[in-house]
């Protein structure tokens, strides 16, 4: 099988036999309106799913209807508008977003004026006879104006598919401060982005354009373009639709079992049954999570993520050395926005303290840059849809209180979590490497000390400056998971599936890897306020390393620290087997010191 990563074309996959997830049941629903936002985080599918409205809809690919579409779900009961179509397609993330506002403008025009020309050459090659329009350099609301015209006398309607409406614009929104005036041009007043909207607007609500489809990733665009007036109906959180981008964990499991199955390599460090549960779980780990309606049950898969390892897989008879497709990593970028943001920073380190989870009243169906900004909702609101919008969050759950609890979807959106939260933490490069260099050899030595020091000298000069209020064992893990969270190497924090608390630290070898010469470790954090210790910050500074574990205070928590960490290690060993488990409880005392103690000992490591 072949694995259609990176290809977005329709036909391309069809013909050339790719693999392809029939989602063309849902064309029915996707004809309940004539206008329509369809809105899904980067890579998640959606230029694909254009590509096959396009080809499903266009009336010059009639002929190929039942070699396209007659072995997929719609092939057996077509709607009556398929193959009615003249389709014109714009793509905006071809518009070249550098520069000022006016060669942003000119670019956008450009783009336009060559898909009109497209247009005209395209349908008159296969026999339409459309009239030659004049382009119009400077004004391609007119060239568009020109083009209609010219379809109307044909008899046929016009679909426009609009791709990644908002991507440019996103670009620029997100790009150095200097850049934010020409947003504001761009989607305020006689901004071209309005106005080239309000045109599609006007030209639907007559006989000129009889459907639009668009896709994007969050409604911001959108709200400070229209301003209140209604240029799609938005159906991107209907349940039904949930999965219309995506892949199942019945889908993923199908697609393994047919790769182990022919996989000719001895590269995989398991064979049959244990091969696909193998690789299963550990996508399910890095890919799955994500929920698109508070009304829908099953969690999905990230498509170009999951063609990502297949293609790995199937290719190479092993797992991606990294996890995370580097076409996503760019999604740092969306973190770095929000910490840039009046009360992003902390928004992003309660994440990671609050069991990677955030509940707000619901989720915002439309807001601007303004909402934003301005942010002041207790619960960042705002901020907080904006990151779900991204893939950054993923809805999680209603709460018994009804309100939306929402999530970090997987490990491998974690992942630039815990590197973001880092770089905020520890900006200077050099004190970073130190802190990761410490972190390796708790897993290459199973040594913590080097570490508990790093965390005692740098990291408790940051967090001191925040609210003793908040301190707790959460804190500590955090400090703690951004220096050891490594994807290449384990799977972390698998803490639902062994019905641990959320406090403890989980770093399971993955099935790839356990070649090496590293262990598996388990982390128990506690934590002791001064005041629980009846001392000042300046008297805990005193203490000698014996005389801090000497404290009452300190032997309760790592007594009942022990304890846990035994019973969460023996769970760990029954469901895992054969681990090589390094297993401690570290304790902190305020924000001041800490210790640790190592529990039991672990296996040999491999020669």
């Amino acid at each position: 099988m072949k694995y259609p990563y990176g290809i977005s074309d329709f036909e391309k996959i069809i013909e050339n036999n790719y693999f392809y997830c029939d989602r063309t049941d849902k064309i029915p629903l996707l004809e309940n309106a004539a206008s329509q936002l369809f809105i899904r985080p980067r890579r998640f599918g959606k230029s694909l799913l254009l590509s096959m409205l396009e080809n499903y809809y266009d009336i010059a690919r009639k002929d190929d209807f039942q070699k396209l579409f007659g072995h997929l779900k719609i092939g057996q009961n077509p709607t009556p508008l398929r193959n009615s179509y003249f389709i014109l397609r714009w793509d905006f993330s071809c518009v070249d977003a550098a520069g000022d506002y006016h060669g942003i403008k000119k670019s956008l025009y450009n783009h336009i004026n060559a898909r009109i020309e497209r247009f005209i050459t395209y349908y008159n090659f296969k026999g339409f006879s459309l009239p030659e329009i004049k382009i119009n350099p400077d004004d391609a609301i007119y060239t568009m104006e020109r083009l209609l015209s010219a379809v109307e006398v044909s008899g046929y309607p016009l679909y426009l598919l609009i791709d990644e409406y908002d991507n440019f614009a996103n670009t620029i929104l997100m790009s150095s401060v200097d850049k934010k005036e020409d947003y504001e041009k761009l989607v305020k007043e006689e901004g071209i982005l309005r106005t080239i909207f309000k045109a599609v607007k006007a030209l639907t609500s007559g006989t000129m354009i009889d459907r639009v489809f668009i896709t994007g990733v969050s409604p911001v665009v959108l709200s400070d373009i229209t301003s209140g007036y209604n240029l799609a109906e938005a159906v991107y959180s209907e349940a039904a639709l949930n999965d219309l981008c995506g892949f199942s964990e019945k889908e993923i499991r199908t697609e393994i079992e047919n790769i182990v199955k022919t996989q000719k390599s001895k590269d995989l460090i398991s064979e049959g049954e244990a091969a696909i549960e193998d690789a299963v779980n550990t996508m399910r780990s890095f890919y799955n999570g994500y929920l698109f309606s508070i009304d829908a049950h099953e969690f999905i898969y990230n498509p170009t993520m999951c063609l990502y390892f297949f293609k790995q897989l199937a290719d190479k008879g092993k797992y991606p050395r990294r996890m995370l497709d580097a076409n996503l990593s760019t999604d740092q970028a969306k973190l770095s926005y929000i910490a840039s943001l009046n009360g992003g920073q902390e928004l992003i380190i309660n994440l990671m303290e609050k069991e990677d989870s955030a509940v707000i009243e619901s989720i915002e169906l439309s807001f601007g840059i303004e909402d934003i900004l301005f942010d002041s909702s207790q619960d960042r609101q705002f901020l907080t849809s904006f990151l779900y919008y991204f893939g950054i969050l993923t809805i999680a759950e209603e709460t018994k209180d009804l309100k939306t609890r929402l999530k970090i979807p997987n490990m491998a959106v974690k992942g630039l979590y815990a590197d973001k939260l880092c770089n905020l933490l520890l900006p200077d490069t050099e004190v970073r490497d130190a802190g990761r260099l410490a972190a390796e050899k708790v897993f290459q030595k199973g040594d913590m000390q080097p570490l508990c020091d790093f965390v005692e000298k740098k990291y408790f000069k940051i967090f001191s400056n925040r609210d003793y209020i908040l301190a707790n064992e959460l804190t500590l893990k955090t400090a703690f998971l951004t220096l050891l969270y490594n994807d290449i190497i384990f799977l972390m924090d698998s803490e639902s599936e062994i019905s641990r608390r959320y406090s403890d630290l989980t770093m399971i070898i993955r099935p790839d890897k356990r070649y090496g010469r590293v262990y598996d470790v388990l982390i128990e954090f506690k934590f002791v306020s001064l005041k629980e210790a009846g001392l000042s910050g300046k008297e805990a500074l005193a203490l000698s390393v014996d005389e801090l574990k000497a404290l009452s205070s300190i032997r309760e928590k790592m007594k009942e620290g022990t304890e846990q960490v035994t019973d969460y290690g023996a769970r760990l060993e029954e469901k895992y087997k054969n681990l090589r488990l390094q297993k401690f409880v570290v304790t902190a005392l305020g924000f001041d010191r800490v210790c640790f103690e190592k529990v039991g000992e672990a296996p040999p490591l491999p020669e």
